[in-house]
């Protein structure tokens, strides 16, 4: 087993690791090899985005909230009239099973997709699905880049504002995420590693694949929640800053406060809580310090059973629990 650095920036990089070559794919109930995994191109999530996924990490042989991520995941199907095809604890043995296939235990992230299924011809019409929805489950062995943590994130506001729920509700974790492709696009594009969203008003929503922090004086402020995604780490982080830290507020915030803030980071389920050094090339507080973000980025590993560091050591048994 070898590990490398993956070279990209980002709140989503990760080391890499060599095991992820002979992982074992889930597709509808059968396995396969990564390079032999495949769906149909008349699938309705390939042909228009028409699903709904979630992303769970598995630490010390638990999966992270995976009550909270599966209601997330059946709520969104439920909006969109999609029929996942088994219950909750269905869908829990097959995670499950997905993971004791691949014998993993520990530094693992899950990519659970559901989609409308095969469609008659490839059209916006879901009426034109034929038979049931495909379920893919992609379990690979995924360690935050510990690197991220100590150099932060350069962020870049993005001209792509985030949607009302009226154009497209955030609170969907959909396979359409073109609009937020766009806007990392725009990041990337002058040298950030992700995008700063604002809402429609003009102000701070989230980030294009993460929820966003600041600290000012001690206190936390993120959004109203209006405008961002419906992270689960992000409730978490709330409940346990305001448990053990300090003051938490869900407001409404400028860029210019931002600009002003002593400390920003973002948080995910795979990255956790990455801090920020940079804005629009403005260093955010002293740029390197970040004392209430590496608080809170501890409490939230010791809550959820990890150390922030990859372990050898596996468990026998995988149980599935909060």
């Amino acid at each position: 087993m070898t590990h490398s650095n993956l070279s990209t920036v980002s709140s989503q990089g990760y080391v890499e690791d060599s095991r992820n070559e002979a992982v074992l794919i889930y597709v509808n109930g059968e396995f396969a090899k990564r390079q032999d995994a495949k769906v149909s191109v008349f699938d309705a999530g390939f042909v228009l985005g028409d699903g709904v996924w979630e992303g769970l990490r598995l630490v010390r042989s638990k999966i992270v909230a995976v009550d909270a991520h599966l209601e997330r995941l059946y709520e969104g199907a439920k909006a969109i009239q999609l029929d996942v095809g088994m219950g909750p604890e269905e869908l829990k043995e097959a995670i499950s099973a997905t993971l004791n296939r691949n014998n993993m235990h520990d530094d693992v992230h899950i990519r659970l997709m559901v989609t409308r299924g095969i469609k008659k011809t490839p059209n916006q019409d879901p009426r034109f699905a034929i038979g049931k929805p495909t379920i893919v489950i992609v379990a690979e062995y995924k360690v935050p880049r510990p690197d991220t943590f100590e150099s932060g994130l350069r962020l870049m506001t993005s001209a792509i504002r985030c949607s009302t729920p009226d154009v497209f509700d955030l609170r969907l974790n959909s396979h359409s995420r073109l609009n937020y492709i766009q806007a990392l696009l725009q990041a990337i594009g002058v040298g950030c590693d992700e995008a700063l969203m604002l809402d429609p008003r003009g102000f701070v929503a989230s980030c294009n694949s993460t929820n966003f922090f600041i600290v000012r004086s001690g206190e936390l402020w993120t959004s109203t929640g209006s405008f961002n995604f419906c992270g689960i780490t992000r409730r978490k982080i709330i409940e346990l800053y305001r448990d053990q830290v300090g003051t938490v507020l869900e407001k409404d915030f400028t860029l210019a406060e931002v600009y002003s803030a002593d400390e920003a980071f973002t948080t995910g389920t795979l990255g956790g809580v990455a801090p920020v050094f940079e804005i629009d090339g403005r260093v955010i507080g002293s740029g390197r310090a970040w004392p209430k973000t590496r608080r809170i980025r501890d409490i939230y590993l010791e809550s959820i059973g990890s150390s922030g560091e990859s372990r050898s050591s596996a468990p026998d048994k995988l149980p599935l629990a909060q």
